[in-house]
């Protein structure tokens, strides 16, 4: 099968695409949408087996596949890692999607320490220095693409929520950042913003999960924004218009409404 014939026209086609949190969920999605002949993916998660398990499928699919499992809190292991895996091949596609998510145990006044550390660490701190480093890298080559999965929670106050939102929204800023400074150099910087999508840890949420997206659904729009290199993808459509909302709506009487919300979790 000849290269332009392995993905829609118009697709991006990967010699070496790097997914981290590639262990299940949307980066397994993302990891099957790009698995063809000819595309080398190397694929960050914290589970060996689940991962190994997603390499396999990648791998009949034609694909060549190398795993790693490593801790993204580990901010210079990540580095390392990353440079070991350019020098190796060229990382032409760099998808950061590893993320976590929690809210405030109900009865608390504040999320726990450890959730709101790990959520700096995981949420922004890697992601954006990896961004920068695969940046530094990409730029000379005049090539790449580099996809921050952030969240529509980034476009809302949560007090259940704060180190999830406000993590997302540092990233978000920081994506739009690198979109500016690297188009001259043609490397496409995308961020994302979905709302649900159907994974394990949307599905924690003990309640609705409006307009529910399928991960693989998600992948595909997630393939044609860094394809088109477009700066800032929001899912589904509505959540553009609730961004829209919640800028006119004063804040004193968006944290009124936000502060009634009842949302709860289910235990790991």
């Amino acid at each position: 099968m000849s290269r332009p014939e392995r993905f829609a026209k118009g697709q991006f086609a990967p010699d070496h695409a790097l997914i981290t949190g590639a262990s299940g969920g949307l980066g397994r999605a993302l990891a099957l949408h790009y698995a063809r002949t000819g595309t080398h993916l190397t694929l960050w998660g914290r589970n060996r087996q689940r991962l190994e398990a997603v390499a396999s499928a990648c791998s009949q699919r034609g694909s060549t596949v190398t795993c790693h499992v490593l801790a993204l809190d580990d901010l210079d292991a990540g580095i390392t890692q990353f440079r070991q895996d350019d020098a190796r091949k060229p990382v032409d596609l760099l998808v950061l999607n590893a993320g976590v998510s929690d809210i405030r145990p109900e009865g608390a006044l504040t999320e726990t320490l450890e959730a709101v550390k790990e959520a700096a660490l995981i949420n922004y701190a890697s992601p954006v220095t990896l961004a920068t480093e695969a940046a530094s890298v990409m730029a000379p080559r005049k090539k790449g693409r580099i996809v921050m999965i952030g969240s529509v929670a980034a476009h809302h106050d949560l007090p259940f929520a704060s180190a999830y939102s406000s993590s997302k929204a540092g990233l978000g800023r920081f994506a739009t950042c690198l979109h500016a400074a690297m188009a001259p150099h043609k490397v496409g910087v995308t961020l994302i913003e979905p709302g649900y999508i159907d994974t394990a840890m949307s599905r924690r949420l003990d309640g609705a999960r409006p307009f529910l997206v399928t991960a693989e659904k998600a992948a595909a729009l997630i393939a044609d924004a860094a394809a088109r290199k477009k700066a800032v993808l929001i899912f589904p459509r509505l959540f553009s218009l609730l961004k829209l909302v919640s800028i006119l709506v004063p804040r004193p009487i968006a944290h009124r409404l936000l502060r009634l919300a009842r949302v709860k979790q289910k235990a790991l």
